[in-house]
């Protein structure tokens, strides 16, 4: 567990300084090449935890600091510990020791004896120091304070429901390819697996319980993908017809690429401006055996890359505030800005 929290400790650490969250934890993974699929998993799952929950998380560990850390390391390995200790089933007492045992590998004497201290001492306060956060709405909701003021003003008979909402852990919901199967027909299989879920639109199943993709039955051989029930929206109202040239604006990781794809026989072009997230694309569309012309480009700067051939359709999933889709994307709490 402890190499997991040292890689969650160094991803929460880069997204506070600013980074994405999804590109920190592919950089971070490739340093750590020997590392088994369950570590990445847990590191990864001890990553989106800590940040969603980062405002309660942080209030409890300024009252147990007598002053602020200079190692930022050390504080996000603190804040995933805590986070352990508040929403983890493990045992209290192996977090702690395997916490201690990361903070051996900073190479600072102190910082063992530190780390241990301190979520000792939380775990014997627990009570009183949740109960000294009073009225601090921050702590409460997990999310900076100008979000809060503008969700309540903006909803003021929701805002309560809306932010906890969005500290909901998401669905894992499935497209069904229909070049292969049907949503009854798979939830059939599904069933007869032991695997619990249901379809909720045309093409999409959730599942009861989240599973890693590699154990999902069907993943790897193309007939189903990972993806949110509204996103399968965008490539149905595309209403995409056989031949059609077809231009993917911003494309990665290939999720509606894909999707368009598997509704028609068309010629597509997908381009983005991140070459690491389209070779994601690339390999979203090979597991599901489609094939589209990829090209690292800006959409915005076509005279570089368009032939002046005119598209029949263009979808132009352009980065944007993503305040919605905050339950699956817990770092834009503490990256955006008002």
């Amino acid at each position: 567990m402890y190499l997991s929290q040292q890689i969650a400790a160094e991803a929460i650490e880069h997204v506070l300084g600013g980074r994405n969250l999804t590109l920190t934890l592919e950089s971070v993974f490739r340093r750590h090449p020997h590392i088994t699929p369950q570590q990445r998993a847990v590191a990864q799952d001890l990553s989106y935890g800590a940040l969603r929950f980062y405002g309660e998380l942080e209030a409890l560990l300024q009252q147990l600091l007598q002053k602020p850390l200079t190692d930022q390391r050390l504080h996000c390995l603190l804040l995933v510990a805590m986070y352990q200790l508040n929403h983890d089933r493990a045992a209290a007492h192996t977090i702690v020791d395997q916490a201690v045992k990361a903070a051996g590998h900073f190479k600072m004497q102190w910082a063992k004896g530190l780390v241990n201290a301190v979520l000792r001492n939380f775990l014997r306060q627990e009570a009183a120091l949740k109960h000294a956060l009073g009225t601090d709405e921050v702590a409460q909701f997990s999310y900076p304070q100008w979000w809060i003021d503008k969700v309540r003003a903006q909803y003021p008979s929701q805002w309560q429901a809306i932010l906890e909402a969005g500290n909901l852990h998401p669905p894992l919901t499935l497209r069904v390819n229909l070049t292969r199967t049907t949503p009854q027909d798979y939830c059939t299989r599904l069933k007869a697996q032991d695997i619990a879920a249901r379809v909720v639109g045309p093409q999409a199943v959730m599942l009861e319980k989240a599973m890693p993709v590699e154990k999902i039955p069907g993943f790897l051989q193309g007939e189903v993908s990972v993806q949110d029930a509204g996103a399968q929206h965008a490539g149905r109202l595309l209403d995409v017809k056989e031949g059609m040239r077809v231009l993917d604006a911003c494309c990665a990781p290939g999720g509606k690429t894909g999707h368009i794809l598997e509704l028609a026989d068309l010629e597509m072009l997908a381009i983005d401006t991140e070459p690491v997230r389209l070779q994601r694309t690339r390999s979203n569309l090979d597991r599901i055996g489609v094939n589209a012309s990829l090209l690292v480009a800006d959409a915005g700067a076509s005279q570089s890359w368009w032939d002046g051939k005119p598209y029949d359709r263009i979808l132009a999933d352009v980065p944007c505030t993503a305040s919605g889709i905050v339950r699956r994307h817990v770092d834009i709490k503490w990256l955006r800005r008002p």
